[in-house]
């Protein structure tokens, strides 16, 4: 049990090892990076069949017990998050094998992919707060020499912003974790939630509540603190942009939902219609920005943004149905989001260019990139029969019988602006007539950028065909997330 919740974090680990090794022979790592990204994926795989057959799974490292040494947890909702992390990182990997210059991938870019990946699993699966801000960290770090890699202004500039606030963020979040262990002396997450739920000042532990809000909330790309993502997101090769757009500000948002369902939920009104309002501003700021967009990227960023919205309204509502659609709708928009990137980088391969105005014709020349497109785009559009639809029609009718009205407005309002900024992409990119190109730009694109562009497509339409045991195990990690007992109960069991 043990050695299946640390494979998620050992093989990339080991694999990043192996490829500093390797360093002089750029396609040793690159068969390293991908023979790990697919060992990452059945891993993964084997840790939900374990979770979803046998229960929630826990593991102390080291000789110290529970609450003492390092916790840690998997849940059904963090083994389904390691799950499309395995997914996301072999389809990326795939996609980077192809696409990525020589340059990039002899200076660092497989062992620094795998160290993200081995960040986001930790922070998916540690049950100990400070560890969660630790496997931050090494995120931030291995996605900011990512971002920076190859030296381009552009790229930069965007890695700048994208630190600066992000070490902000992290500042908050060091100082609220040290705030509250001085006010319940423990950082195990199970710990926190029995010792908090008595704690005799409850405004002490509004406070520290607003204060991950806020380091999460950043690290989520929630309003008003988005604005570093769609300065940033757009800079890098697009692999780097798939893998960055599918599962960084994902993170944030887990984090969010584990410690406002796990540890603070005291004052849970007050802090769910703060959470509630802002959904509901994330979602129309993040649309609005795409809308004014027409550079491919910049625009999906934006999206990125927007697509936060509904996944804490689930939170903020705060029921086993508004969780249950959270959690469906974060698997579906990292496949689509990162799906959409992707298509991105196609389009502009074949077009020579992310600008909309300048691209053009592509459906002629290319149906089936124009196929791939209209499957992710739909779905975040929400539109049946796509999983999409299903996420949101989840999240809809949980806000219709929790009486939030308003938000359900909104929520509509923007699949609407949502569905007019994917038809612009479809008219500008694939619809209108071609532009004049110079016979340079017409490239041809290799076997590994269309099989994971398709594989995730592919996956895509499989979850919304296959929407009722989607349902099944969102409803069921949902469940476990509303009463967070048997979490709490499997981390005081768990040994060595």
């Amino acid at each position: 049990m043990g050695v299946l919740l640390t494979l998620p974090i050992l093989i990339p680990l080991f694999t990043a090892a192996l490829c500093l090794l390797a360093w002089r022979w750029w396609r040793v790592q690159r068969v390293l990076g991908l023979v790990s990204a697919f060992a990452l994926l059945c891993a993964a795989a084997a840790l939900l069949y374990r979770v979803r057959t046998e229960g929630i799974q826990a593991v102390q490292i080291g000789a110290w017990p529970a609450p003492y040494g390092i916790s840690l947890v998997a849940d059904l909702f963090s083994a389904m998050m390691v799950m499309i992390t395995g997914i996301l990182g072999a389809a990326v990997a795939v996609y980077s094998a192809g696409s990525l210059d020589k340059a990039r991938q002899s200076f660092g870019y497989y062992p620094l992919y795998h160290v993200l990946l081995m960040g986001v699993c930790g922070a998916f699966l540690t049950g100990d707060i400070f560890n969660l801000y630790v496997w931050f960290e090494v995120m931030l770090m291995a996605s900011f020499v990512l971002l920076a890699l190859g030296g381009g202004q552009g790229q930069i500039e965007g890695a700048l912003k994208y630190v600066t606030l992000n070490l902000m963020a992290s500042s908050v979040f060091l100082a609220a974790v040290g705030l509250l262990y001085s006010v319940a002396g423990t950082l195990n997450m199970a710990d926190l939630a029995r010792k908090l739920r008595h704690a005799p000042e409850p405004g002490i532990v509004t406070v520290l509540a607003m204060l991950f809000l806020v380091a999460f909330g950043t690290k989520a790309a929630t309003f008003p603190l988005f604005f570093w993502l769609p300065a940033s997101y757009h800079t890098p090769p697009v692999a780097v942009s798939a893998i960055f757009a599918g599962l960084l500000t994902k993170v944030g948002v887990y984090a969010l939902i584990r410690v406002f369902t796990l540890i603070f939920v005291r004052d849970d009104v007050y802090v769910h219609t703060l959470i509630l309002v802002i959904a509901g501003l994330t979602m129309v700021t993040g649309v609005l920005g795409a809308i004014a967009q027409n550079e491919f990227r910049r625009l999906l960023s934006f999206h990125i943004v927007s697509q936060i919205g509904y996944m804490i309204m689930g939170l903020a509502l705060f029921t086993p149905l508004g969780l249950a659609g959270s959690v469906l709708f974060i698997i579906h928009n990292i496949l689509a989001k990162s799906n959409l990137f992707l298509v991105s980088g196609l389009a502009q391969r074949f077009g020579g260019t992310f600008d909309l105005k300048k691209l053009g014709g592509l459906y002629e020349e290319h149906p089936a990139l124009a196929v791939l497109f209209l499957v992710p785009a739909l779905s975040l559009a929400g539109l049946p029969p796509f999983v999409g639809f299903f996420a949101k029609l989840l999240l809809i009718k949980a806000g219709l019988e929790a009486g939030s009205y308003v938000i359900v407005a909104v929520a509509l309002g923007v699949s609407l602006l949502t569905l007019f900024s994917m038809m612009k992409i479809w008219t500008e990119v694939f619809w209108k007539p071609a532009p004049q190109r110079h016979p340079a730009v017409r490239r041809r694109a290799g076997a590994g950028l269309w099989a994971s562009t398709a594989s995730l497509a592919a996956l895509t339409l499989a979850l919304g065909i296959a929407a009722g045991p989607a349902f099944d195990l969102s409803r069921d990690a949902a469940a476990q997330l509303v009463n967070p007992q048997s979490y709490i109960d499997a981390v005081s069991r768990a040994h060595r």
